[in-house]
């Protein structure tokens, strides 16, 4: 059993068909029950772990397998010496969960069809509703069970996952559970770790059952702290090894953007870094970072073979006056991000698309870095749709531009086509400010400068991965409920 956090490695996610099948195979040579026990054991393992001074345990059963495994897990738990309850929704419609009920009623643990005293704040309920078999919103005495456990002032543990949220999206289907902890059994789903996945699962704990899915290919991967290293520094290099960087952006009103994003890719390490600002009237230096080099005009001025060996920030702080450059640095640059206005003037503009999706056929690299409601212009459909199934659109984004997506939001989304996605994760609502998206797609540029991958997609791809993992890792690291955007450019320069 393992606790998930943003140092984790990477992990396989499977939705629930996969889910299904892995677990038919698993349970194939295995004597009857013996899956349902060992899920039975590792909840009660990590329950005594969590509230090893609980008054009382309470666990709260479904019908089904999900039920099953939170009464194998009481008659641990009282085996261990806890008082425990087992609230039972109704007679198990499944063989291990009808076994694990008889088993139950030998070992003497009570079993109730509603409760018979209350919870402190010092004990423990176990949410064994429903786990990944929630296909609908909850009715009847299932949604009063959820919205009970949610109205309990004791942690609560979920079985799998938090009952009510759907496995393979992360999203509420109606009431849906609030967990303190989450233990997922087998295998992980992505369900988890996006969309409203982490508010409503908690600190996600995971324990194989002793199953090996490793020859599975997974529906996505849960990025964590693997790939998150930079290039290392040789002692005889100089600023011309690391690249330049040039940031496109900080029309009039918006040129805090532009600059944050500039800053951002000093941090990360590019050589040089020059910030073209749209507004004509803007300062020429950055006081705070006078390293930074302010160029009116750059995209304009500079020969296309500079800009065919360009990495190219644009976007940030736009406005409209980014749709200008948009057609140059389409065409001719080699390492294109992508981000904010520059997505919304290639979303409205059906030849700025064209010249996005052409940039992979000439050997040019893009990453573009939508927020969801950016994603939904892009797709041309509404932000909901997006957040109803992030997988699915990180998928699309990238499939219909032929590039790197970075879709953004709670369990951030990198994409490519022909790769298995990657759900992100690191970060917490302290990034939920202004400015630090523009930081994310700065550190990306800085980043991606140094990379060396002879393969441009590797290249493309693990840039992007390091920068939304350590870019959401800094914001963690930090601790604050609260981060500005300026800060956190010099928590991810704590390396």
């Amino acid at each position: 059993m393992r606790r998930l956090d943003r140092h984790c490695p990477d992990l396989p996610l499977f939705d629930v068909a996969h889910t299904r099948r892995i677990e038919a195979a698993a349970l194939a040579p295995l004597p009857a029950h013996a899956l349902m026990q060992r899920a039975g054991a590792a909840v009660a393992r990590l329950a005594l772990a969590l509230a090893p001074h609980a008054r009382l345990i309470r666990i709260v059963a479904g019908t089904g397998n999900n039920g099953g495994d939170g009464i194998d897990a009481a008659i641990h738990l009282q085996h261990a010496g806890k008082a425990v309850e087992v609230i039972l929704l109704g007679e198990p419609q499944a063989d291990d969960a009808r076994d694990a009920l008889a088993r139950a009623h030998d070992a003497g643990v009570p079993v109730h069809a509603a409760a018979t005293s209350a919870l402190g704040a010092q004990d423990l309920a176990i949410d064994a509703l429903l786990g990944i078999g929630a296909s609908r919103a909850a009715e009847g005495k299932l949604r009063e069970a959820i919205a009970a456990l949610n109205a309990l002032p004791c942690p609560v543990l979920a079985i799998d996952l938090p009952s009510g949220l759907a496995a393979d999206t992360g999203q509420p289907l109606g009431e849906a559970a609030r967990a303190t902890q989450t233990l997922s059994l087998l295998t992980l789903k992505p369900g988890l770790f996006t969309a409203a996945g982490r508010d409503h699962a908690g600190t996600v704990w995971f324990d194989d059952l002793g199953i090996d899915t490793t020859r599975e290919q997974p529906e996505a991967w849960l990025g964590g702290a693997a790939i998150a290293a930079a290039p290392a520094r040789r002692h005889a290099q100089h600023k011309g090894s690391f690249g330049d960087v040039a940031v496109v952006g900080g029309a009039p009103g918006m040129g805090g953007a532009a600059l944050l994003a500039g800053r951002a890719a000093l941090a990360a390490g590019a050589g040089r870094v020059f910030v073209e600002m749209l507004d004509a009237q803007a300062p020429a230096l950055d006081p705070a970072r006078p390293e930074l080099m302010l160029r009116p005009g750059w995209s304009r001025h500079v020969d296309p073979a500079t800009l065919a060996h360009s990495t190219v920030v644009c976007g940030c702080g736009g406005g409209d006056s980014v749709r200008t450059a948009l057609p140059a640095l389409l065409s001719n640059v080699a390492r294109l991000v992508l981000d904010a206005d520059a997505l919304n003037a290639i979303a409205a503009d059906e030849s700025l698309r064209r010249q996005l999706r052409a940039r992979a056929a000439r050997a040019q690299a893009t990453v573009i870095t939508p927020h969801p409601l950016e994603a939904a212009r892009l797709l041309a459909c509404s932000n909901p749709a997006i957040q109803a199934d992030r997988l699915a659109a990180a998928r699309r984004l990238a499939d219909e531009f032929a590039c790197v997506a970075v879709l953004k939001g709670s369990g951030s989304i990198v994409a490519a086509p022909g790769r298995v996605p990657c759900i992100n994760a690191s970060g917490d609502a302290s990034l939920a400010t202004a400015g630090t998206g523009d930081v994310l797609a700065g550190w990306l540029g800085g980043h991606w400068a140094q990379r060396d991958e002879a393969d441009a997609l590797e290249r493309t791809w693990h840039a992007a991965r390091h920068a939304t993992w350590w870019h959401g890792a800094a914001a963690e690291a930090a601790a604050r409920p609260v981060l500005r955007a300026a800060e956190l450019i010099e928590q991810m320069a704590l390396r």
